[in-house]
């Protein structure tokens, strides 16, 4: 016949580790986003306050059309110094610097001159995106949804 054996280790009062054997953690790495007085530096700052007064005039009917969340990383030698959230799935749309509130449908991480040459018609997004000039992660066929966005927008 066969014997059960339980292998669990019983674990007392004071067998874990002393406070002389742990070790402190530092503080967590914060994303580099620029304070707001140098957002202004940048040259695609200018072109993000126009498309969010954009969002804020159409807003209603993109979110009917689009239906999604997206998350914009520009970014400067690989890291990240402009963070700006496009939401066209609550209420009548808007669009916000920082991290999306609510958890994004895509995210896409552009260099910032990738990100000028696409919304200024310079590069096409899909040749862009197959070259490996930007990354896209989550519900990458949304990203055709904000290239129309941006369409609308440069005909504004």
């Amino acid at each position: 016949m066969w014997k059960r054996i339980d292998r669990q280790l019983k674990i007392k009062a004071g067998d874990g580790p002393q406070a002389s054997q742990l070790k402190e953690l530092g503080p967590a790495q914060e994303l580099t986003v620029p304070h707001p007085v140098a957002l202004s530096e940048f040259q695609s700052f200018p072109v993000f306050e126009d498309i969010s007064h954009h969002i804020k005039e159409v807003g209603a009917q993109l979110v009917k059309k689009v239906n999604a969340i997206f998350q914009l990383d520009i970014t400067k030698d690989g890291k990240t110094i402009l963070q700006w959230t496009i939401d066209l799935k609550n209420g009548s749309g808007s669009m916000y610097p920082g991290p999306a509130r609510l958890p994004a449908d895509t995210v896409f991480t552009i260099p910032e001159p990738v990100f000028m040459a696409l919304v200024l018609g310079k590069m096409n997004p899909q040749k862009a995106f197959l070259a490996g000039k930007l990354k896209v992660s989550g519900k990458v066929l949304l990203g055709q949804k904000l290239e129309r966005v941006f369409k609308d927008w440069a005909k504004y």
